[in-house]
């Protein structure tokens, strides 16, 4: 009898649709993707300091609920149009969670929020909420974690992010250097930049690599790089790292490594303490020295639903709608406020001479 060396540990193989296969089930139509296309060359423009505006990537830590995830991006769709001529806002729609230990990994892992893991329902469920958002105007953002997905929802992404748990690992750079839109590297998560910053150098060669084809099958990627990549600061396990002194001394290494690191602050995560409720704390002060004539940092990040705080959900019972099951959120109101916020301080910033 021939010994078993492989499988041991797989306990069931489904097959997923090709990707596409699931683009002609669910398509783009034209006018979304000028609102992909469009979004991606401003944010580009802001990123390289020839557009005044700032880059505002706000939404849920992370999406659960697809209903109510449409609802608040109808909200956030209004706030884009009133305030498109200082802002390019974009909307945060996570739908992988990177875990430290285990715990819910996000609706294309789990969209039945039961541990069943249909992957196969949630990558249709994700696509189809991207399409919907997108239909309203309203650009995305995502945080890109498993290297095979993206082939399944990236043609409607305007902006990525590579987490500060993958930000050193070579598979998610060789994936920037591919991707189509700009993708920001969070710095590390004890806080340090340089990893984040030879992130940025990495994605902007060219690699080779197997990945998928839209069909499925397996190949080998060949890169030219993505020089729309940057840094997102989201602080560390000393605390903050946005301060006029992490600014500084963040684009003195740049400069010594030859990139403009076009400088995004998340005011979640450890910037905040991890307590939602001083994000605005942390805009006001951002805001402030921006109008003091502050233009290396180009965008910020907010985490932000329809209702406050966060919940664990109870089994038998449907979560609080519109808020969220993974980190504390701002409330809506609080985001319209800073939104508008920000709008005031960007209307006195001028581009960068070329």
């Amino acid at each position: 009898m021939p010994i078993q060396t492989e499988n041991l540990h797989i306990d069931a193989l489904r097959l997923l649709p090709a990707p596409a296969d699931l683009a002609t089930l669910l398509p783009r139509d034209q006018a979304i993707s000028r609102t992909v296309s469009d979004s991606r060359a401003a944010i580009r423009a802001i990123l390289s300091g020839a557009d005044h505006r700032l880059l505002v990537i706000v939404g849920p830590c992370s999406i659960h609920d697809p209903d109510a995830a449409l609802d608040y991006a109808a909200h956030l769709a209004r706030e884009r149009h009133r305030l498109s001529d200082r802002l390019e806002i974009v909307m945060r729609t996570y739908f992988e969670k990177p875990r430290t230990t285990v715990g819910w990994k996000g609706l294309i892992n789990d969209p039945h929020l039961d541990g069943s893991d249909r992957i196969e329902d949630g990558l249709p469920a994700a696509r189809r909420l991207l399409l919907e958002i997108n239909r309203l105007g309203l650009p995305t953002a995502t945080e890109f974690l498993d290297p095979i997905l993206p082939q399944y929802f990236a043609d409607l992404i305007a902006w990525g992010a590579i987490g500060a748990r993958t930000t050193e690992s070579q598979i998610h750079r060789q994936l920037a250097s591919g991707l189509s839109c700009p993708v920001g590297f969070k710095n590390g998560t004890d806080g340090g930049v340089q990893v984040a910053l030879d992130a940025i150098r990495s994605a902007a060669g060219a690699h080779s690599f197997p990945a998928i084809t839209a069909e499925g099958r397996a190949a080998i990627a060949s890169t030219t790089g993505n020089h729309a990549c940057h840094l997102v600061l989201r602080g560390g396990h000393d605390g903050p790292n946005y301060s006029p002194a992490h600014i500084e001394s963040i684009s003195l290494a740049a400069a010594q490594t030859g990139i403009d690191p076009g400088i995004v602050i998340d005011a979640s995560h450890a910037n905040s303490g991890k307590d939602p409720a001083r994000q605005p704390a942390v805009i006001a002060d951002i805001a402030t020295r921006i109008s003091a004539g502050e233009n290396r940092i180009r965008g910020v990040m907010l985490e932000s639903n329809l209702v406050a705080g966060r919940q664990d959900p109870v089994a038998g019972q449907p979560p609080i709608y519109g808020q969220s099951i993974t980190d504390g959120c701002l409330g809506w109101d609080d985001t319209q406020a800073l939104l508008r916020r920000l709008a005031e301080v960007a209307q006195s910033r001028q581009p960068l001479a070329a």
